[in-house]
This record gives structure tokens, sequence and C-alpha cells, in this order.
């Protein structure tokens, strides 16, 4: 086995299965096709699983496959004409900074003397109600679950029926808040009108501070949303600006009530 290659440790390499130094093997002996070999092509041409290269791959050292293929080029002059490992890198990197950048104009977005009224409102609402649809539904059930487990009386509610529904009944002493992406969901707007109408605390999760929700909620947060999407013939954009808004709000209300 090739020490510079692999720099295994030899108490890690004794503890290796068969199938581990199988692949190894392998890996070695086709060391300049690597560069242009996909874990799923590897997989089929060792005729081993995908799971076992990963495993393989934690076992002697590295987070995965790729950052094994990003060592190898260091250590080992192999081809890589079509630059295809840096394209890989260059691309992975900008998902990366597009994600970081929405949650840091985010968090600069946010006031801490809103998240504190807020935070007071949740804590003298009787009963906390949570409106959103489509993949805004996973937040307003992970806000739901936290609330109740830090002993908040919360439904959550998808469904635009139960929404209609249940904006009507809602009382004095409760509080809504709304989940919604562009702030123009029809259910959502003419529920938070229902509150508004009565005078009733709605808080407001969006990233259009000029949607309909936004001018009509009493309290509304904004988050950051970027203007490309990767899938753009679908309204599948991330919701990560919300995800952090209300992950700040409960942040701030277990350290401001708990």
């Amino acid at each position: 086995m090739n020490d510079i290659l692999f720099d295994i440790e030899p108490n890690v390499f004794i503890h290796l299965s068969e199938t581990d130094k199988y692949l190894l093997e392998y890996i070695q002996h086709h060391i300049e096709e690597i560069s242009t070999m996909s874990i799923v092509k590897l997989s089929e041409n060792a005729n081993v699983s995908t799971a076992t290269i990963v495993r393989l791959m934690k076992k002697i050292g590295y987070d995965g496959y790729t950052s094994f293929k990003y060592s190898l080029k260091e250590k080992v002059n192999f081809s890589d004409k079509n630059n295809e490992m840096q394209d890989i890198n260059s691309k992975i990197t900008q998902a990366i900074q597009k994600n970081e950048h929405e949650v840091q104009k985010t968090i600069q977005l946010q006031s801490t003397g809103k998240i504190e009224d807020a935070v007071q409102k949740i804590y003298n609402a009787g009963k906390i109600y949570i409106f959103a649809r489509g993949f805004s539904e996973m937040i307003a059930k992970e806000m739901g679950v936290k609330l109740q487990l830090m002993g908040k009386n919360c439904e959550v509610h998808d469904d635009p029926n139960i929404i209609r529904i249940k904006s009507k009944s809602i009382s004095d002493n409760e509080l809504a808040i709304f989940i919604s992406l562009n702030g123009e969901t029809n259910e959502l707007v003419e529920a938070c009108k229902n509150l508004t109408i009565r005078q009733l605390t709605t808080i407001t999760l969006t990233t259009r501070v000029d949607s309909t929700l936004s001018s009509m909620s009493e309290m509304t947060f904004i988050g950051f949303k970027g203007s490309h999407s990767y899938i753009p013939d679908y309204e599948v954009r991330s919701r990560l600006p919300l995800n952090v808004i209300a992950r700040i709000l409960l942040d701030a209300y277990a350290i401001r009530m708990l």
C-alpha cells in the first residue's frame, strides 16, 4: 500500500475490513481515473456500496469522497484537463456563499427592540396560533413544537379552510403568527384581515416588506431573499431567511422568559 498516497496510520490500517482494503487497492490501481470518477461511478466499478466508500474515507481521516479526491490532487499529479474538480469546488462554494449571504443580511435586518416586543406579546398571549402554507409549514410546525415545550398553548394550521375559520374565532388575549415567503398567500391574507379588523395581535414572518401581509400585520419581521433561484420554474425557494427569524425569536424567548 502506498503510504504517501493514503497516509494511513498502522493502528487504523489493521482495523480496516477486507472490503476496505480491497477498495483502497482498487483506487490505487485506478488513480488516474479518480479525478473524473464520481462516488456513484466508483461504487459501480469497484462493486461496493457508496456507504462503504464514505465509511472508508472517514476511517482514513477524510470528510468524504470528494475531500479525499482534493487531497489526492495535491499529492498526485493526476490528469484533470477540464478542471472538473475546480469547477465543482467553485459551484459548491457559490451555493454556500448564497446561503451565507441570505443569513447575514436577514440577521442585519432584525431589531432587538422589535424582537423584545414580540417576545413580550408571545409571553402574555393566552394562546398562539401559527398559520402557514407550502414549504413554510415546516417552519410553523417547528415553532409550534418548541413553543409547546416552553409551556405555551399553541396550535399550528396549514389547511386553508381551517385557517379562515380559526381566524374568526381567536380571542382578544390570543395572537396569530403568519409565516409566508411572499406575504400574498390568499388564505393567510384573509385570516390576517379578519384579525386586523378586530385589532388583535398579528406577527408576520416574510421576505417582502411591500406585501399585503406586511402592511396589515401589527408586527412584521423581514428576511432577506436572494434574487436567484436554482429551480426557477417552481415556487420552491428556500425558506432559510424565515427559518433564521423563527429561530431568533424562539431563542430570544427562551433566554428572556425561561
